[in-house]
């Protein structure tokens, strides 16, 4: 499973962004090799881009990661009570150089952040809100989690793309 974060506006305090399924398409007929088709999930909220990273503060930078199931630490254990029999471990994104414990979870502002990608159904524009918002957090977060889960527990490798485009 491949995923991608289009990070579409960089303020002074949030980054906006969306994610989106990415499927391989078949061979073009027309010769031009493969064709990406994105399907849109949901919105996403991080901090902001800095140079020299801020604990706390900081996005990560562009890159592909891979999504792997988290179950210790104190999200993973909130995450529970509050989720249940879904909850199968945290969205724990990997080997991100110089950053720890990145994860997707719900939240609605960069002050919810600490370097994760938030995910939500409504945006605001965070040129406007200093420190950005994201809104039915929860709502985006327990769908997108399902099938990020599905694929893995059954061992097939989950990525992830960020992608500066503004």
């Amino acid at each position: 499973m491949k995923l991608e974060v289009l990070r579409i506006s960089s303020e002074q305090d949030s980054t906006s962004g969306m994610l989106f399924e990415v499927n391989d398409t078949a061979n073009n007929p027309h010769g031009e090799g493969f064709r990406c088709k994105r399907k849109f999930l949901c919105y996403t909220l991080e901090d902001e881009k800095r140079d020299e990273k801020v604990m706390g503060e900081t996005r990560i930078p562009e890159g592909t990661y891979e999504i792997k199931l988290r179950t210790v630490g104190g999200f993973h254990q909130k995450y529970t009570k509050r989720f249940g029999s879904m909850h199968r471990g945290m969205l724990h994104i990997t080997s991100v150089p110089g950053f720890d414990y990145i994860l997707i979870h719900c939240g609605n502002t960069d002050e919810h952040t600490a370097g994760c990608l938030l995910v939500g159904d409504s945006q605001e524009n965070n040129q406007l809100i200093k420190n950005g918002f994201i809104g039915k957090s929860t709502q985006a977060y327990k769908r997108i989690y399902e099938m990020i889960v599905k694929n893995l527990i059954i061992n097939k490798k989950v990525l992830i793309t960020y992608r500066d485009i503004a």
